[in-house]
């Protein structure tokens, strides 16, 4: 027998393995150690064994069979429990992870494989640029939902290639600590609340963000549908127990990526996971704004939420008006570079040095106060009594925010016959594309009522330089501001929208955005093309002048709008049920619905709820309500954790005010989510 003091100084040989990339030198390494030895110690004695110069400060040490991380270097081995059978791989916190966006874009990018998924998410939040981390999860897809596209995979002939947009270089995803950069809130916007670009190419000069320059656009901005083919290729849940699958693979946020199976270059989806979006303000918001809009736009695709007919035709509509905005955006940027703006503060800078000599400016700085003009032949149609209409050629001149028009151009240098001032008018357009007819009507507020006016112009080109000086002029703005050539373009390719049902009669294929890629595959079924473009385009004339983050808002407010909106579908067996229902989680309720039917059976409000827990031996969630109302389920499609975390986080995210700073307060939300398993 062995003294307790003889057991401690007992020496024993530890296998270590070490995860490197040295290929000369070994991986295996056996230490004799003592009870007593702290983690840090072993550490120590590890590296020194290695012989290895090289950076270690991110390696830990992983217990392969207690799957969990040994990351507190004052702890003992034997407090640990750590004994001579025990696996350790010393090897990176930080590994590589691909993340499916929204957006369908995959980004890779180091994540720490050590700490909780929610602290994780709020790392790769700051990356992406994404504010309100808390709102987002990390989702590992259940093998039902890839059946379809791994079939799909196997019967192709040529390997598909993935487009990965790598951000494996950040320092947020090194493990170092972070610039602000793009993601850091100040008085000054980040973004161009109309067109959701970065506000400045200066931005990139101040900061280490990896979305400097076009990552950035790669995020905030959404790119080219997919085609009907690709679509009719993925998961599209046809029931509520398929509905169900899409949200078990939730990952556990107290628990950290290792510890949840993850390993290094694994693909999760980064998804919104509660649906209240707290502060979403385009000036900051661009990459979060467009994330949100993609994850709904996908969820109406693949038909994961229901809409009726008239409904989708709107969301429809809204896609159109995005995508047209976005061509006009495109084609403005085609004349810009990163060259001619750094020439363009050289020039500036130079003009500052100029005046500050005193030298002579007349003939360097830029006479700021002249303003752009137009001035073209075009005919003026006043409607008169009996429905008859007088329409007479007269040269126009448009300044400032007025219209002025004279009998011909050799008479604009005296009076006009008529000034009319458009500040606060209503301007609407009066096209026919097919008919060759451009005209714009003006209903300008008078004294005893409105003056409506017409004018017509002769071609695409001169309608949209009109057309977009009057919207301007009408919110008193000039065709100096900067948005008068996005203006243009926007309506150059609303007219080539206009002009897709004429072709869509004739030739289909010349139309180059086809409307089965603004509608799921139900009404694409339904409807022939031509069909689904007049109706389109019918819906889409009363959004016709939104920008590019007007589109995104409105479109994620009509999604908000929904019915089934922001409800998460399990599979559970209520006590003393004999049968299987659905229980929908939302933010502000649950509800059990018919699994047959579909039909809602009993609602219960979480403002009513006065305490929730869990059994974790037989794994049901039990929940207390008001006036002495009682439930208890167990959870069929996925882990009842799941379901204790989406009620205590949707409580955590009530809490949330605009008093408040962006600082989390982790340990609440650990306390209502973590339970005690």
């Amino acid at each position: 027998m062995s003294s307790s003091s003889e057991y401690g100084a007992h020496t024993w040989e530890l296998l270590l393995t070490v995860d490197h990339q040295h290929e000369d030198v070994q991986k295996e390494f056996l230490l004799p150690v003592t009870g007593d030895l702290h983690i840090g110690g072993l550490m120590l004695k590890l590296v020194e064994k290695i012989n290895v110069s090289q950076d270690w400060s991110d390696y830990a040490f992983w217990w392969e069979q207690k799957k969990c991380w040994l990351l507190k270097t004052h702890w003992t081995l034997d407090k640990c429990g750590v004994q001579a059978d025990a696996k350790l791989v010393f090897t990176p916190q930080h590994k590589t992870l691909r993340l499916r966006l929204p957006n369908m874009k995959t980004v890779r990018l180091k994540v720490s494989f050590s700490t909780m998924v929610f602290r994780a998410v709020s790392d790769i939040c700051k990356i992406l640029n994404i504010r309100r981390p808390e709102e987002l999860s990390l989702l590992k897809q259940s093998g039902d939902t890839l059946k379809k596209k791994k079939k799909k995979d196997k019967n192709s002939k040529e390997p598909v290639t993935e487009d990965i947009l790598n951000l494996h270089n950040s320092p947020v995803s090194s493990g170092l600590p972070a610039n602000p950069g793009l993601y850091s809130k100040t008085m000054t916007p980040i973004y161009d609340p109309v067109s959701g670009s970065p506000a400045s190419s200066t931005i990139t000069w101040f900061s280490d963000s990896p979305l400097s320059g076009q990552n950035c656009s790669v995020l905030a901005l959404s790119y080219p549908n997919c085609s009907p083919e690709m679509l009719a290729e993925m998961y599209q849940p046809r029931t509520l127990a398929d509905k169900a699958k899409l949200n078990a693979g939730w990952l556990d946020s107290s628990r950290s990526l290792m510890e949840q199976g993850i390993i290094e270059d694994d693909q999760l989806l980064l998804r919104f996971k509660y649906y209240t979006f707290f502060d979403l303000n385009p000036k900051y918001d661009a990459v979060r704004i467009n994330q949100l809009y993609e994850q709904a736009r996908w969820a109406l695709l693949l038909e994961e939420i229901d809409c009726t007919e008239e409904e989708m035709l709107i969301f429809a509509a809204i896609q159109a008006q995005y995508h047209v905005s976005k061509l006009s955006l495109s084609s403005e940027a085609q004349d810009t570079t990163c060259e001619s703006e750094v020439d363009e503060v050289e020039a500036a800078l130079s003009n500052l040095e100029v005046t500050l000599e005193g030298g002579n400016t007349s003939n360097i700085l830029e006479d700021i106060t002249d303003i752009p003009k137009l001035a073209d032949n075009l005919r003026l149609v006043r409607p008169k009594k009996l429905a008859l209409k007088a329409i007479k050629s007269y040269w126009f001149i448009f300044r400032d925010t007025s219209i002025s028009y004279f009998k011909n151009q050799e008479s604009a240098q005296g009076e006009p016959i008529e000034k009319l001032n458009l500040k606060g008018c209503e301007v609407v357009p009066d096209v026919n594309v097919a008919a060759k007819k451009f005209g714009i009507k003006l209903l300008i507020p008078v004294a005893d009522g409105m003056n409506e006016v017409y004018l017509r112009c002769d071609n695409e080109d001169q309608y949209a330089r009109w057309m977009a000086a009057c919207v301007l002029a009408s919110k008193g703005r000039t065709m100096a501001d900067s948005s008068y050539q996005p203006e243009v373009q926007k309506i150059l390719s609303f007219l080539q929208m206009k002009n897709m049902s004429s072709q869509a009669t004739s030739d289909p294929d010349s139309v180059d955005m086809k409307p089965e890629c603004f509608v799921s595959p139900r009404y694409t079924k339904k409807y022939k093309s031509k069909q689904l473009t007049a109706r389109i385009l019918e819906a889409h004339q009363n959004i016709s002048q939104m920008s590019l983050v007007e589109a995104k808002l409105r479109f994620i407010q009509a999604w908000q709008s929904l019915p089934e909106f922001g409800l998460s579908y399990y599979i559970v067996r209520f006590k003393g049920s004999k049968k299987d229902d659905v229980l929908g989680v939302s933010y502000n309720r649950l509800i059990r619905i018919d699994m047959a039917t579909g039909d809602p059976i009993t609602t219960w409000r979480f403002s009513n709820m006065k305490q929730w827990n869990v059994n974790w031996e037989i794994r049901q969630v039990a929940i207390e309500f008001d006036q002495n109302v009682f439930i208890a389920f167990t959870c069929l499609s996925a882990d009842c954790k799941i379901i204790h975390e989406y009620i205590g986080g949707y409580i955590f995210l009530s809490t949330r005010s605009k008093d408040q700073n962006e600082t989390l307060d982790e340990e609440l939300f650990h306390k209502l989510t973590g339970g005690q398993e």
